[in-house]
């Protein structure tokens, strides 16, 4: 019987998950792993924490896997390559650089892109995502260069290098177009909390404006908003949201939305390929919807379950996913599904003169979600009653208040 081939595009977290767990269930498969990156396996949210950016840990200790580790487990790994074309049909992916690999079962694990700055001077020297590894270099180099730096972008990107600029002992500007933090995902209470806590930093919140150009020579000096201030500065970083790289599948016919479509079993609309992690738009059991979710553990979740299923265990891939982040004196986790829907009932528990308020966010009786700003004790229960689908109509009251113990609805 010859052996399986197994091929996944994408060297992350999601991608060598499903190797490790292909390696269990197949010992004598041929899994081959192809990356964007030319790096083995690392942490990427390690390169957004204050311990390893300001120096205190190891630059070591970013490595999850070791070469060995690749050689042990005998995965084949190709650093630095894209898959630019897929033939479904034939089984084949070809690399940028004109290989062409075969496969039997095929695992896209592609992730998302941070999304490009347009305004002119975008490509100036001092200009920074937050994504990769030369990323995470590049912002270290940075701060101990700079004296002025700027936020572009109100979310978990924003928030992270906020503290981090701040923490390298730079003059801090956060910069967003929307009235409040975190708009339209979060409340205004919500987001003037996380303002709050920014403001009380010594960070300079800048609403309502956007950047129209990044001056300066080959090097940025400074950035111009729509008002025509003029805010010096020598770095930016920007965190306005990211773009999944489906091209080449959707030219290939897998069905994509805004990320690659998958059912319950992380299975595409074409036979033997799956998708996992940031990439993957997945029928959610729990919600009954098409989800799509960026986190960490997420993303290891999701690895290991289509690692699974294409190793002929079939198996759903059913979890209450959450995210959490804390600095700069605040809590914030979002448990479930947060995006903004119409007909979605909200429940507001606590306040933000409370320094601890939550949203519940409910869909026909039954909670769903829930964003949490210092009340990040309670994602378990939350988690629990998410997962068990109760009804919780007659519970309303019960939820709203903030001294209620949520434990007893679980039981």
């Amino acid at each position: 019987m010859a052996e399986k081939k197994y091929l996944i595009i994408g060297g992350g977290v999601a991608g060598t998950t499903a190797a490790e767990t292909v390696r269990q269930l197949d010992p004598g498969g041929e899994i081959t792993i192809v990356s964007t990156e030319p790096h083995i396996f690392y942490s990427r949210i390690m390169i957004s924490k204050p311990h390893f950016f300001l120096g205190k840990v190891p630059f070591d200790q970013i490595w999850l896997r070791k070469e060995a580790w690749y050689a042990d487990k005998k995965i084949n790994f190709i650093g630095g390559r894209t898959a630019a074309k897929f033939d479904t049909a034939a089984r084949t992916a070809t690399l940028d650089d004109g290989r062409v690999l075969n496969y039997d079962k095929l695992l896209l694990a592609i992730g998302v892109q941070a999304r490009r700055w347009t305004v002119p001077g975008a490509d100036k020297k001092g200009v920074f995502y937050v994504r990769t590894l030369e990323d995470g270099q590049g912002l270290m180099a940075a701060a101990k260069a700079s004296k002025q730096a700027v936020v572009i972008g109100g979310g978990a990107i924003g928030f992270e290098m906020c503290e981090l600029w701040k923490l390298s002992g730079l003059e801090t500007t956060l910069i967003i177009r929307e009235p409040h933090y975190w708009d339209p995902v979060l409340d205004e209470p919500s987001g003037r909390m996380i303002e709050d806590a920014l403001e009380k930093n010594g960070i300079k919140v800048i609403r309502n404006q956007y950047v129209t150009e990044a001056y300066g020579g080959e090097a940025m000096e400074g950035v111009v908003l729509q008002d025509g201030t003029r805010l010096p500065c020598q770095a930016a970083a920007v965190g306005i949201g990211g773009m999944c790289p489906f091209g080449p599948a959707q030219e290939a016919g897998i069905k994509c939305n805004r990320g690659v479509v998958t059912n319950e079993f992380l299975e595409t609309s074409a036979p033997d390929v799956w998708a996992a992690g940031d990439a993957a738009e997945y029928y959610d059991q729990i919600f009954e919807e098409q989800t799509q979710f960026g986190s960490w553990s997420n993303a290891q979740m999701q690895g290991r379950i289509a690692g699974q299923n294409m190793a002929g265990r079939r198996t759903p891939y059913r979890a209450v996913t959450f995210y959490a982040v804390s600095g700069l004196g605040i809590n914030i986790a979002f448990v479930g599904t947060v995006a903004p829907v119409p007909g979605r009932q909200i429940i507001a528990r606590g306040s933000r003169e409370a320094n601890a308020y939550a949203r519940l966010i409910m869909k026909q009786g039954r909670l769903v979600g829930a964003t949490m700003l210092n009340r990040t004790a309670e994602i378990g229960p939350l988690a629990k009653l998410i997962e068990k689908k109760l009804d919780l109509s007659a519970r309303l009251a019960e939820l709203a208040d903030p001294k209620f113990d949520l434990k007893t609805l679980v039981v």
